[in-house]
């Protein structure tokens, strides 16, 4: 009898499970609590997988042999605690994945920030060195829908904390760690150490021929770095030493240095500006030369990348007032950097869904360059009483279009207006690609 395999969630990872288990023979039932989107009911339906919306079946569910659970579901869902206790395996979408992936590679890239852009460089430089690869993972497509409809040679990966934790064999050739900050702390109890156990899993399965890139510079990587068994090649990034193996910038020059090959550039031939996507041009540049792709292949890739929407991304100067949309920092850190990079008086539209935020590392940074908070949340009480000391002036906002007029009625020209939330989204938009559109709409709107 075929194995019993089903998905709770039907969204671009649930539905890509769904097709890969339908196509190597699983009995396959997907379940979602919510209303299922159009796009994914016609792809259920075109591939003949039986499925249920507005409601979970429990009597159906507790028949698996195995659950794929969507990432975005908690562990302290009721369903998923009843699965739990009746002992029915739980796995992720990229363990289902990685099973049928055949003889492919994976790059696998998580961390707290950067991990886009590493994933979205990283594929750059494949593509540019003529590899039969794909993105995947958290950005782009699904990771099972790919190995199912369009199998690929090598799959570039960017892979959540959430979907690490149900892996059981996941196994990346090249593991990337970007840096691990405090976020997502309300899917961990608040503790900061289980969501640390949950990043480090990405180098569980890893052995003596895999390899494992990490920074060097972050203190949290490096505090908890001999908790764990480590069995990859150890490649760090740094920027305050001259690793032999691995990749430094000093005096505005790149090195990256893998087996006896090296490879220099200038920092400012980078196609990415700011301290930190040096860091991460590092780990895309080890990934790059470790996947076998020549040297000039690669400065090429680093010179060309154009910048990801959302991320640091210009809109419009408007007056003489610069926008610039930054929706995907949804967490602190994020925030930290996106202020760090700025070099004229700020603007600065925050809020959303506080995931347990920290805010006293910006501290330093809002009194130096902003001038203005705009808040843009349903709740905004916790960062007025963080910043009540740090600005002059703060506003409450609740739309995007709000926002900008408020923070373009605070401008003056040669002021930048910054949308870097520090928070989820889910508030007012349903995504923050959502909301960084909204955003981009409305300054076009001014």
């Amino acid at each position: 009898m075929s194995k019993r395999l089903v998905i709770l969630g039907a969204g671009e990872s649930g539905v890509g499970a769904a097709i890969l288990g339908r196509q190597q023979g699983y009995d396959v039932f997907v379940s979602d609590g919510g209303a299922i989107k159009e796009n994914y009911r016609n792809e259920l339906e075109e591939h003949g997988i039986g499925f249920e919306g507005g409601a979970h079946t429990e009597e159906r569910i507790m028949q698996a042999d195995e659950v794929m659970k969507s990432p975005g579901i908690p562990e302290k869902n009721e369903l998923v605690k009843k699965i739990r206790k009746q002992g029915i395996p739980i796995i992720s979408e990229i363990e289902l994945a990685y099973r049928h992936k055949g003889n492919s590679k994976i790059i696998g890239i998580t961390g707290s920030n950067g991990k886009t852009t590493t994933t979205a460089l990283t594929f750059h430089i494949c593509k540019t060195g003529g590899l039969d690869c794909a993105l995947v993972g958290n950005i782009g497509f699904s990771f099972a829908k790919q190995v199912a409809l369009e199998p690929k040679a090598l799959y570039v990966a960017e892979i959540s904390s959430f979907q690490l934790d149900d892996i059981k064999d996941f196994r990346p050739d090249i593991a990337i760690l970007t840096n691990i900050t405090e976020d997502h702390l309300d899917r961990y109890d608040y503790q900061f150490r289980n969501y640390i156990n949950s990043k480090f899993r990405i180098v569980e399965n890893q052995t003596s021929s895999d390899y494992f890139i990490y920074c060097e510079d972050d203190p949290v990587t490096m505090e908890y770095f001999n908790n764990y068994p480590i069995n990859s090649n150890l490649l760090p990034f740094t920027m305050n030493k001259e690793p032999n193996q691995g990749a430094f910038i000093k005096n505005g020059q790149m090195t990256i240095a893998t087996g006896d090959e090296k490879m220099q550039m200038s920092v400012y031939d980078f196609a990415l500006k700011g301290k930190h996507n040096q860091y991460n041009t590092m780990a895309a540049g080890i990934a790059g030369a470790m996947i076998g792709i020549r040297k000039e292949k690669i400065r090429d890739a680093i010179q060309t990348f154009e910048s990801l929407e959302h991320r640091m991304e210009p809109v419009a100067t408007v007056r003489g007032v610069e926008f610039i949309n930054d929706s995907k920092a949804t967490n602190v850190n994020s925030t930290w950097f996106a202020l760090e990079s700025m070099e004229k008086p700020t603007i600065l539209i925050l809020g959303g869904i506080d995931k347990g935020n920290d805010y006293s590392s910006l501290h330093d940074l809002v009194k130096e360059k902003v001038k203005a908070i705009v808040c843009m949340g349903v709740d905004n009480r916790k960062i007025h009483e963080a910043f009540q000391n740090d600005v002059p002036v703060m506003v409450n906002t609740g739309s995007a279009r709000e926002a900008v007029h408020a923070a373009f009625h605070l401008a003056n020209k040669g002021d930048v207006v910054l949308l870097s939330p520090a928070c989820a989204s889910f508030d007012l938009f349903r995504n923050y690609e959502d909301r960084g559109d909204q955003f981009k709409q409305a300054v076009r709107e001014l």
